[in-house]
């Protein structure tokens, strides 16, 4: 590996691990407040106690997630001082507001956990939306510095330097909306499957109608709206986003879907593999004209392919196992949402089938994963660009050498981090079971939240 793939590859697995904890500490926040809404509106106990365990849960994750998030902070620095200099000189308020959003997250899910039985039940509410708007907004912040790398904006780039400087405009550059719709939603899916997931394992291993039971089924009930809501949106904004690589990445477009020549009524390609010595999508099953129509809102929309641009501009093909890969699970989590409800609403069954309850055990890692392969997508569909086409990646990169060992370190300590946030959530909710925390809630005596035994 030469020291530019190796540089890559160390920030890449900084930003795969983080990306995790950032992705679901965003989401659980939302499960949190309509758990905290549920029980103001209901004064079911049920609902009160999955705040207090999902509240736990999150600051695990927090805790875990901060310092992964200096860890990218520093490796930015140290690894790409190129694109930090732009960024810098041109798109320094995303940073510089996100500390305050973490401010705000941090110091109200400290008021909630602490004070939650001795605040009103407004404030509880208020406490919550404002932990919820703390994580959307460091999440969409930082996220719009990625947004900026594929559409720049608010300077002018000549002979090397950067003038015209506005850094409001770069801030309002024109895909930070739909990408930061589309961090936001995608982070509430996950969010509410791995809440899904959790649950449904633990429903199989309860007795049929006992109140741990029934807990676990109204948490995946919680888990099936919230889910099946954001899916669907982001299934809306990802068609928004087609649109926008259409008029701004072409060849990302073009590298998502496989299409070598540019033409006008374009096949959407399902499945297979790009095949880059004959030009071709492999074992694909084509849907016709449904490019055209997904990048224009027309079939006569002409869609722009990799033979146009120079090959050394083209994205890893790659990318097209991975755009694939990303829209096959959000559209099954579509479809767990709408059977999940459709089965305990519409057709008012007391049970879920075991097979159903296995999908939706999967279904939190796959929204992970997802995750993982939208950002590899969106970040690797952009090379070989830092920034797109003012910055390459060989240009930003660290002329330092020798960053094998960094690569192993890191990658070690990712691996301890991991196990240990995997020990410390089983350790506590194993010594604090759903009974225990069922019995704490109605003994009016014991406070709930601050209770850790």
């Amino acid at each position: 590996m030469d020291d530019l793939l190796i540089a890559r590859s160390l920030f890449g697995t900084t930003m795969a691990f983080h990306i995790i904890f950032a992705t679901i500490g965003v989401g659980l926040p939302l499960m949190i407040l309509t758990a905290e809404l549920m029980y103001q509106r209901t004064k079911d106990q049920d609902y009160v106690v999955m705040a207090k365990r999902w509240t736990k849960a999150f600051a695990v994750l927090l805790g875990v997630g901060i310092p992964t998030g200096t860890i990218a902070g520093v490796q930015l620095s140290l690894l790409w001082p190129g694109f930090m200099e732009v960024i810098g000189r041109v798109m320094p308020l995303p940073f510089q507001i996100e500390i305050y959003a973490f401010f705000v997250e941090a110091l109200f899910m400290s008021i909630y956990v602490y004070a939650a039985e001795r605040i009103a039940p407004w404030m509880r509410i208020v406490s919550l939306i404002l932990v919820a708007m703390g994580a959307l907004a460091s999440a969409v912040l930082i996220t719009n510095v990625h947004a900026f790398q594929g559409t720049p904006a608010g300077f002018r780039y000549e002979d090397g330097k950067y003038l015209d400087i506005d850094p409001w405009a770069a801030f309002f550059n024109p895909s930070f909306f739909v990408t930061a719709g589309h961090v936001a939603l995608s982070a509430y899916v996950t969010g509410a499957f791995v809440v899904a997931s959790v649950a449904a394992f633990k429903l199989m291993k309860s007795d049929f109608g006992s109140r741990v039971y029934k807990l676990h089924q109204k948490a995946i009930m919680i888990s099936l709206v919230v889910g099946g809501i954001a899916s669907f949106l982001t299934a809306l904004n990802g068609h928004e986003s087609a649109q926008y690589l259409h008029e701004y990445q072409p060849e990302k477009l073009a590298a998502a879907e496989g299409l070598f020549e540019t033409q006008d009524h374009a096949p959407l390609a399902i499945g297979g593999f790009t095949d880059r010595e004959t030009k071709e999508i492999k074992w694909a099953i084509e849907i016709p004209w449904a490019l055209s129509f997904l990048a224009g809102n027309s079939f006569d929309t002409v869609v722009v392919g990799l033979n146009d641009f120079p090959e050394e501009y083209w994205p890893p093909l790659f990318v097209h196992t991975l755009f694939n890969a990303m829209v096959g699970i959000g559209s099954l989590l579509i479809l767990i949402s709408l059977l999940g409800i459709a089965w305990k609403k519409f057709l008012k069954k007391d049970h879920f089938p075991k097979v159903f309850l296995w999908t939706l055990v999967a279904s939190g890692p796959l929204a992970v994963a997802a995750i993982e392969f939208g950002w590899i997508f969106a970040c690797t569909g952009r090379q070989p660009w830092v920034i797109y086409r003012i910055l390459s990646t060989a240009q930003s990169a660290t002329t330092a050498a020798n960053l094998g060992i960094l690569f192993i370190l890191f990658a070690f300590v990712y691996v301890i981090l991991g196990t240990a946030v995997v020990f410390v959530l089983l350790y506590y909710f194993r010594k604090n079971t759903v009974l225990d925390d069922l019995q704490r809630a109605e003994k009016k005596s014991v406070p709930l939240f601050s209770s850790n035994s």
